[in-house]
């Protein structure tokens, strides 16, 4: 009985001490081996390794691509014009002793990446005028920003993978002031266009009453010539019928005067029964009775 307990105390401290010399590094991570807290080993493969139980430990470092999202910086551009930087870094652990030894975690990496990267961008892009910033050349700014900051963290067992600028905009006050000066400018192109339209408007006017005075007014000539041939016409015809029956024409007239003096009912006529006026009253042939 005493065997098998001690059996069974073997068997476990085996097993603890199994448990703490084996560990397994993943596809995505690397593992730096202490030792008192010097490393020992630098694991880059994945797979089931040892180590000495309570003498090491083992850190566990990223072998993904990483990435930091920098806080936002105002850079003043050469032109003495301000604008809000955004960037974000993607970086990777390459040297984890160096990593290691410089760095000690991602936080402090992050940290210290995001402060170098921060610099660069307000040295470099404070070197360009705001147009160039805001150009197709930014690609160009940003690729000489990623190897200067590569060129500093080279030390740090990390590569700076790619360094881009989310968004660059002008400050709250910048972008306020541009606004209102874009919609002043805007009224007055309005205003503008709209003095315009209104001298177009008026020249057309100004253009289509000429005309239609100009029309009018030949028309009114057509007309009178019209007229007056009209007349002329007329008066040839009743010189005509005259001659051809003067006592017909005279009779005619007659009825025409009575027309026009009696068609209305209000009409007060004062004259002599005997009057010329009246001579075809008393005899069709208008012949005086006397």
């Amino acid at each position: 009985m005493k065997t098998v307990k001690i059996s069974l105390i073997l068997i476990a401290l085996a097993a603890l001490t199994a448990y703490l010399s084996l560990f397994t590094v993943l596809e995505v991570k690397q593992a730096l081996v202490l030792q008192f807290g010097d490393p020992k080993r630098v694991i880059t493969e994945p797979g089931l390794n040892f180590k000495i139980p309570f003498i090491q430990n083992v850190v566990f470092i990223e072998n993904r691509i990483l990435d930091i999202d920098a806080p936002a910086e105002e850079v003043i551009a050469s032109d003495q014009k301000r604008l809000v930087v955004d960037a974000y870094i993607k970086f990777k652990i390459t040297d984890v002793l160096s990593f290691y030894k410089t760095l000690g975690n991602e936080n402090v990496a992050r940290s210290r990446i995001s402060t170098i990267v921060n610099s660069r961008i307000r040295g470099v892009l404070g070197e360009q005028p705001l147009n160039m910033v805001l150009s197709e050349e930014r690609s160009a700014l940003m690729r000489e920003i990623t190897e200067d900051v590569n060129e500093e963290v080279k030390n740090y067992g990390v590569y700076i993978v790619d360094v881009r600028i989310k968004r660059a905009d002008l400050p709250d006050a910048n972008s306020q002031a541009i606004y209102r000066r874009m919609q002043t400018e805007r009224d007055r192109e309005a205003k503008e266009f709209r003095a315009q339209g209104a001298e177009i408007a008026q020249t057309i006017r100004s253009t289509a009453d000429k005309e239609v005075t100009i029309l009018k007014s030949q028309a009114e000539k057509k007309a009178n010539i019209i007229r007056g041939e009209g007349d002329g016409e007329a008066s040839s015809i009743f010189a005509k019928a005259f001659q051809t029956d003067p006592e017909f024409f005279n009779f005619y007239r007659a009825m025409q005067a009575y027309i026009e003096s009696l068609k209305s009912s209000d009409t007060t006529m004062i004259l002599s029964p005997e009057s010329e006026f009246f001579r075809y009253f008393g005899n069709p042939e208008g012949k005086s009775q006397n």
